[in-house]
């Protein structure tokens, strides 16, 4: 859920004709939309980039082989066949189980047969197992936060910035170094690969108003 506020000044940024604005994020699309309550006029790109949703709402959904759709599917069953469904996610490119929320025994045992599970069954194949805040995600290799940022850079000749939380945003830092600024955006700083620490919600607004006043737009009048 964004942080009070977020909705708001998204929509800010988003009447700034200077200020391009886009949402990259390890969630489905579909997942996304409500909770961003934008239908239209920005632009979106999904479970870590496998999908795209443009400011007038065209859509490009993955494009998967069979090969790849039949071992995700398999290893959506192994997660259900351990007494884990109802820790499962199933995405349009990805499955990932969440341990929030889990005492440490059947989080431990999470790791031991899901996450082992799905280690042995992405050998020699075009799956990855990435972690995330709270959980494991299995997804194909080849794309990812720092790609759609790289494709971003290539397409955007101004100052850039990109800000986030979790564990996968850090391939997003990465490409965004000495190109633009990378924010962690958490209550706690962590190691990572960005620039700039802030601490949401009230460090997160300020930063993203002057950002909207330096590009011309309108944050909070």
């Amino acid at each position: 859920v964004p942080y009070p506020g977020i909705r708001e000044i998204l929509a800010d940024a988003l009447s700034s004709a200077d200020c391009r604005t886009v949402i990259v994020s390890g969630r489905s699309i579909s997942d996304l939309l409500p909770l961003l309550g934008i239908e239209k006029g920005i632009e979106i790109w999904g479970c870590h980039g496998w999908e795209r949703r443009g400011p007038a709402g065209d859509y490009m959904g993955p494009e998967l082989g069979s090969d790849v759709l039949a071992l995700l599917d398999k290893a959506a069953s192994m997660a259900t066949e351990a007494g884990f469904g109802e820790s499962l996610e199933i995405k349009a490119a990805c499955v990932a189980i969440h341990w929030r929320g889990l005492d440490d025994r059947n989080k431990a045992a999470l790791k031991d047969t899901v996450g082992a599970g799905w280690l042995g069954l992405s050998e020699g194949t075009e799956l990855e197992v990435h972690p995330f805040n709270g959980g494991l995600e299995l997804r194909p290799a080849g794309m990812d936060k720092g790609v759609v940022v790289e494709r971003l850079l290539s397409e955007t000749g101004g100052a850039a910035a990109y800000l986030g939380d979790d564990l996968t945003d850090e391939d997003a830092f990465r490409a965004i170094s000495g190109r633009g600024i990378g924010v962690l955006v958490r209550p706690v700083l962590r190691k990572t690969a960005a620039d700039i620490w802030l601490v949401p919600p009230g460090e997160l607004l300020s930063f993203l108003g002057r950002w909207i006043e330096s590009c011309g737009g309108r944050y909070g009048k």
